[in-house]
């Protein structure tokens, strides 16, 4: 079976033998004209136009009000964290399904995450675990989330889009507004992707965004925190800019501890190129999925489809196999 999956697989790709090249970018547009008028400009570091484009492209392109490119999705979603209030000693709620990057900007806040389960429908967290978690141990101390068993401060939950599948992100936010807890998305693989017409990324008090080269569409790097709350964006700005306050006098002055976390200019201008192409690049990912559920129908595997009421962008196309000894052994061959 596996050695017909694969010739499936290279088919459907049209890579007739060899290895199927996995997240490939594609640079079709004005990448080469956009990078040469940044160094000609000589902005090539965290101020230029570029920046300024990408945000304003972000904003059209997922509806969101405000939009703050960072140097990373990472970076990103700390920030987003830290101006959401997540603090030392919190407790943030997210999922086992995810990248490192998740927990790791969990961390950075001095908070811990706490684990509850996905879906399989979606692969992203399940509001029926949340809701039974909640029920089972937390309760409401004037006003915030208390964790009964270790007495700290449930201050956020962040649901992923898990490979560009929108989660149940409606009822994870009528759950997190029951609970008071803040809601941050971590869209960083679901640009083009929306829940009942509205973009990932818009349903919390922020969202982030991932343009690593393997992305739908790449910066090289960065990434871009979005929210509809104009505190929020101001909040998260100053924080990604060193928390660096103007003055007339030449003197640097910082109210707060601060981070680098702009995204480049030399990275927003390839990013800006991309952005040109991105409906192109979301419809060709998804006519691969339609290539594979054709190609894949009378194999014995379970291609993850777009949830309901869902459009995915198909960042990952991904299957299901029975189990994990036929994975290790898919993979083995495959190799």
């Amino acid at each position: 079976m596996f050695k017909k999956v694969c010739k499936l697989i290279r088919d459907t790709v049209c890579v007739p033998s060899g290895r199927v090249p996995l997240h490939e970018p594609s640079f079709s547009g004005n990448e080469k004209k956009y990078l040469n008028e940044c160094i000609d400009s000589t902005y090539v570091s965290s101020i230029g136009k570029f920046v300024d484009d990408v945000e304003k492209k972000i904003c059209e392109f997922t509806g969101s009000r405000f939009a703050i490119a960072t140097s990373n999705g990472t970076s990103a979603l700390h920030v987003a964290l830290l101006v959401s209030g997540v603090s030392r000693d919190d407790e943030v709620i997210t999922q086992p399904l995810t990248f490192v990057a998740t927990c790791n900007a969990i961390s950075y806040c001095g908070a811990e995450p706490v684990f509850v389960d996905v879906d399989k429908e979606t692969m992203g967290l399940s509001p029926a675990a949340l809701s039974n978690f909640l029920e089972n141990n937390a309760r409401i101390v004037d006003g915030l989330c208390v964790n009964k068993i270790t007495g700290k401060f449930i201050k956020a939950c962040v649901p992923m889009h898990t490979f560009g599948h929108p989660c149940r992100i409606k009822e994870i936010q009528r759950i997190c507004k029951k609970w008071n807890i803040i809601l941050v998305e971590d869209a960083a693989e679901s640009l083009g992707s929306k829940y009942e017409g509205s973009h990932t990324g818009t349903f919390g008090n922020a969202g982030i965004f991932s343009f690593n080269g393997n992305k739908i569409v790449t910066a090289g790097g960065g990434g871009c925190i979005v929210t509809n709350d104009e505190k929020v964006a101001f909040k998260a700005k100053h924080i990604t800019t060193t928390a660096k306050v103007p003055n007339t006098m030449g003197e640097f002055y910082h109210d707060q501890i601060g981070y680098n976390y702009r995204m480049p200019n030399v990275n927003a201008a390839i990013l800006t190129a991309q952005l040109e192409n991105i409906e192109l690049l979301v419809k060709k990912k998804r006519s691969l999925a339609d290539a594979y559920l054709r190609n894949l129908k009378n194999v014995d595997v379970h291609l993850v489809l777009e949830p309901e009421k869902c459009l995915s962008n198909y960042w990952l196309n991904t299957i299901f196999l029975k189990s994990k000894s036929q994975k290790n052994e898919f993979l083995k061959f495959a190799r």
